[in-house]
């Protein structure tokens, strides 16, 4: 009975967050509530053992702080500084697609859409230009190097949590290059392609300086939290909880210094515009995915997959990143990235090889794969919104004609460096 309820909840629920991804928190705190309720799971397994509290801690900490580095106004500087040592405006656009990958590194892929965006707009507006093709570029660059560190995304911290990796083990890990680099190749080849979508954009530009930080305050936070995540790997070797609780003290002396400044608003109007439905979306699928474990499916689905795929490393590798590509090209990375990853974990003790190689393999399908489309990860989805508030109106096909080139070189090239490395 227990086995049939966390599979049925966990199926009903994966489905209602395909056909309502608008209220994808609401179902997932219903899914793990109904757990409960049927004792598929105990009150003290989901909030003990399923939630990982240090990785909700990071997350929500992280919002605060890149809400504050954003209101700062240093991301538009940095962008216009960028823009201003450039000569012609492909280069700019590319300059603007590259500091979109830098800040998504450490803050949230939608707010770095919803920073860089109206610089974007502002650039294309100047120079009586489409920005649609820009606006879908910086999308799919905050997606891809979103995965390049600990901080940059919830998939990259779910991993962390289950594989107990600090921030410096995505740099380095066991003595090999981490999924950082792997990102950064898959970032190379990528660029490639964002500089041929933009080759026309070939005249030269001039722009005058407008932007000036308004406090350096939030930009010292994250540089803090970044120097305090890379020292915690020395303290907190299994992940277990300075992560979360460095990140919330950061975020605790920022509220404060905001309530104290002037003229930015009050703490309340910055709390509401955290987000909140993702915070209780990963808190509700850590529940949905631990209780599957629990009722033994997990170790089911890995030795289905390990029977298929005939105890082949190859064959498991390339398998394990084209279904997260495709997947994630539709539905949400989170709750897919949850359930694969205890499989990919079994199925590399059955095979006999790394889980690294799975692991990292699987992340990779899973984040980039949200570039195939527009609806495949919540960067795209604000991205068309601003170009519809803009009177712009983007289908399904062109959007695909900028992503699926994207997704395609920068997954060969990630997904080529990790089994280079660790096959």
């Amino acid at each position: 009975m227990r086995e049939s309820a966390a599979l049925f909840v966990f199926v009903a629920a994966y489905a209602l967050f395909v056909a309502l991804p608008r209220r994808r928190s609401l179902v997932a705190c219903i899914g793990a509530l109904a757990l409960v309720a049927t004792g598929a799971s105990s009150w003290r397994s989901a909030l003990g053992e399923h939630i990982n509290w240090n990785v909700i801690a990071l997350f929500f900490g992280t919002l605060i702080l890149a809400e504050l580095f954003m209101q700062s106004r240093m991301p538009a500087v940095m962008a216009e500084w960028l823009v201003r040592r450039t000569r012609t405006l492909s280069a700019a656009m590319l300059m603007i697609c590259a500091l979109s990958s830098f800040l998504s590194m450490f803050l949230e892929n939608v707010a770095v859409v919803l920073l860089v965006a109206p610089i974007a707009l502002s650039l294309c507006q100047r120079l009586g230009i489409s920005p649609a093709r820009l606006l879908i570029l910086i999308a799919v660059c905050s997606n891809l190097q979103g995965t390049a560190t600990l901080i940059g995304d919830p998939p990259s911290m779910i991993l962390a949590g289950h594989m107990r990796l600090s921030f410096n083990d995505f740099f380095v890990y066991r003595g090999r290059p981490g999924i950082f680099f792997a990102v950064q190749c898959g970032a190379a080849a990528s660029m490639v392609i964002a500089a041929w979508q933009l080759r026309r954009h070939r005249r030269v530009i001039e722009l005058p300086a407008l932007e000036s930080p308004r406090s350096w305050v939030p930009t010292a936070l994250l540089i803090a939290l970044i120097a305090g995540l890379s020292a915690a790997s020395y303290f907190d070797r299994e992940f277990k909880w300075m992560a979360g609780a460095w990140t919330l003290l950061l975020a605790g002396v920022g509220l404060v210094w905001y309530r104290r400044v002037p003229h930015w608003g009050t703490v309340r109007q910055l709390v509401r515009l955290l987000d909140w439905d993702t915070t209780f979306f990963l808190m509700g699928v850590f529940v949905l995915v631990g209780a599957l474990h629990e009722a033994g499916w997990i170790e089911r689905l890995s030795n289905a997959l390990g029977g298929w795929l005939g105890g082949n490393p190859a064959l498991a590798f390339g398998a394990l990143v084209g279904i997260a590509v495709l997947v994630s090209g539709f539905v949400d990375n989170v709750p897919f990235l949850l359930a694969m990853i205890p499989v990919a974990t079994n199925l590399s003790q059955k095979l006999g090889t790394s889980r690294e190689l799975l692991l990292f393999g699987l992340l990779i399908g899973a984040c980039v794969g949200g570039n195939l489309t527009p609806i495949g990860a919540s960067a795209n989805i604000v991205a068309m919104g601003v170009l519809r508030k803009n009177g712009e109106t983007i289908g399904f096909a062109d959007f695909m004609r900028v992503g699926v080139p994207f997704t395609l070189a920068a997954v060969a090239a990630a997904a080529g460096f990790v089994w280079w490395i660790w096959s």
